[in-house]
């Protein structure tokens, strides 16, 4: 229960929807929780995963949603940044972006079912209406990937045409790699 929560208090910090009527006109997608525990290296839990997501599987391209494709590092590449960074004496940083697919934002209209076990006791019929990315859209890679690239690019950074996910920022003699692999970064 606890691990739930704090999924959903996850969601309200990242203003991911907004409960809403149901719609007549549109469907709504479920959702369905999934548990995970997290151990240690002595295989000892050490904490309870709950993650909310949609069952996007009932999405139909050209009706719920428009593009799904979102660009994703080769393990080539990244082989070749580790080998590019072990030669040039880089020090690398790696960083997994908590709850990434969360923030990006989508361009479709998008219901969802209420959490299981977590309706609201006041409108038990409405829906929530997304203001942002899912976990189990079919868009959510692509959003989160466009967001991101988005704010690098502004920052300065200029993008590869071989490996898209690769952004690299130069000044005088430093330069500043960021590799982007789903919600991992490497720097």
């Amino acid at each position: 229960m606890i691990a739930m929560q704090e999924e959903l208090n996850q969601f309200k910090r990242s203003e991911v929807w907004e409960l809403v009527p149901r719609p007549s006109n549109q469907s709504v997608i479920k959702t369905r929780w999934v548990f995970r525990n997290k151990m240690d290296e002595n295989d000892i839990i050490v904490r309870n995963k709950a993650r909310l997501i949609a069952q996007g599987f009932n999405q139909e391209e050209g009706i719920d949603y428009e593009e799904t494709f979102a660009l994703v590092a080769r393990l080539e590449a990244i082989r070749m940044l580790l080998a590019f960074a072990c030669f040039n004496d880089f020090i690398l940083y790696q960083m997994d972006v908590k709850s990434a697919l969360l923030n990006g934002f989508i361009n479709e209209e998008v219901h969802v079912e209420q959490p299981p076990g977590f309706q609201s006791f006041n409108f038990p019929n409405h829906v929530f209406k997304l203001k942002k990315s899912f976990y189990g859209l079919k868009q959510t890679p692509r959003a989160w990937y466009e967001r991101l690239s988005k704010f690098i690019l502004k920052k300065g950074f200029k993008v590869r045409k071989i490996n898209t996910t690769l952004f690299i920022k130069t000044k005088e003699n430093d330069m500043l790699l960021v590799q982007i692999y789903v919600d991992d970064i490497i720097f």
